[in-house]
């Protein structure tokens, strides 16, 4: 099902160690005082937090990624390069989580080994550098409106990954967000509006940043469940440290891949020139790139965070929830027209994302009351075992 229920999976799973590792009565009141601990208001500041830098930096990314291409930038490279290359930004966070947080030797967990944390890494940063050119290429292609709107199914895509790989239940709610999103995305296959299309991009271009843009989409999907799955199965840390290390490891593994693309394709020839012909100027052209690379770094860190914290569908569904705000933003950086066809399929994407949210709301109300009962249910057994 939802976050909620990884919340009390994560819950239940605790006290059977606890059952076991204790006698009945310490057990119980071991849970009493862990379970709510599970969203305090420490829980829920991280949570607003990761949910600002991840709004955030997806929108001031996207934008400043857009305005590269529309100024005369045309490395795909490139601008793959700066979604990831910004890491080293993070390690100043790196070494305040070692130090607030040093590594405790808990019998109950047992650390991945090094080749495992190496496989772990270098799959999922390979995978990430797939991703980000193909995002690259469809951002290089289609105005940033339709780029985002596409974007959000990734939403859909998350959820079927995230059913075969963690067992992830489908709701009403949750299937009709899917239906909506992917409907949404369908719909601009069908947009007719030549103006919108950015200049000098033929029609074969536009298909494929489609294509690119939608094969982005699964594999951001694929990339986020496998990160969930990682922490729950492989890395089992409890740390702000573990959501560094994932992201700081993972992005060094494909800001190395893209760099061998980028010399490899023979496009850091061109750097220089495209840098010289720039239309607002080389200190802009920097000041771009430097902005796209911090921004994608925000973004990770909430990404990562949510994933952490909560879990890979949650992350999804607040990052679509962001979505609608590029494409308006856009109307006025860059004069994209929001018309009939793009305007509906906004419209169902933000319908699809609030079918997904209340399935949230449902699902932690239900949380919620499970413990509540179990809580009263100790309380009279106590009461009955005292008398």
């Amino acid at each position: 099902m939802g976050e909620a229920q990884e919340v009390q999976l994560h819950i239940t799973d605790q006290e059977a160690k606890d059952l076991t590792h204790f006698p009945q009565s310490t057990s119980i009141t071991n849970h009493r005082s862990t379970a709510p601990r599970t969203r305090n208001y420490r829980w829920w500041i991280r949570i607003s937090i990761y949910t600002v830098f991840l709004l955030v930096g997806q929108s001031v990314a996207l934008l400043l990624g857009r305005l590269y291409f529309v100024k005369g930038g045309n490395s795909k490279w490139m601008a793959t390069l700066v979604q990831l290359v910004g890491f080293p930004i993070l390690i100043p966070f790196y070494v305040i989580s070692t130090i607030n947080n040093p590594s405790t030797n808990d019998s109950q967990i047992k650390s991945p080994s090094v080749k495992t944390l190496a496989l772990v890494y270098v799959s999922i940063g390979l995978l990430l550098a797939a991703d980000c050119y193909l995002y690259s290429t469809g951002l290089q292609y289609l105005p940033v409106s339709t780029y985002t709107l596409i974007s959000a199914s990734q939403l859909a895509f998350n959820a079927f990954f995230s059913f075969l790989l963690s067992a992830q239940k489908f709701t009403p709610f949750i299937i009709n967000s899917l239906v909506l999103l992917t409907i949404s995305s369908v719909l601009l296959v069908f947009n007719n509006e030549s103006s919108d299309d950015p200049a000098g991009v033929s029609k074969s271009k536009y298909t494929i940043g489609f294509l690119c843009t939608v094969a982005g989409s699964a594999g951001y999907g694929l990339v986020l469940s496998l990160s969930q799955l990682i922490f729950r199965k492989v890395i089992k840390g409890q740390t702000f440290k573990v959501v560094v290390d994932m992201i700081i490891y993972q992005q060094l593994v494909a800001t190395s891949a893209i760099l061998v693309g980028l010399f490899a394709s023979g496009d850091w020839h061109g750097l220089t020139r495209e840098m010289d012909g720039y239309t607002t100027g080389k200190v802009s052209y920097v000041m771009n790139l430097v902005g796209t690379a911090i921004s994608w770094q925000l973004f990770a860190i909430g990404s990562v965070g949510l994933i952490f914290d909560v879990s890979s569908l949650f992350s999804n569904a607040i990052s679509v929830l962001g979505l609608p705000i590029v494409p308006v933003l856009a109307v006025f950086v860059f004069n994209d027209k929001l018309g009939g066809v793009k305007a509906i399929s906004l419209l169902l994407a933000i319908w699809g994302f609030i079918s997904y949210a209340y399935q949230h709301y449902l699902d932690d109300r239900n949380c919620k009351a499970e413990k509540t009962n179990a809580e009263e249910g100790w309380k009279v057994d106590r009461s009955v075992s005292d008398i």
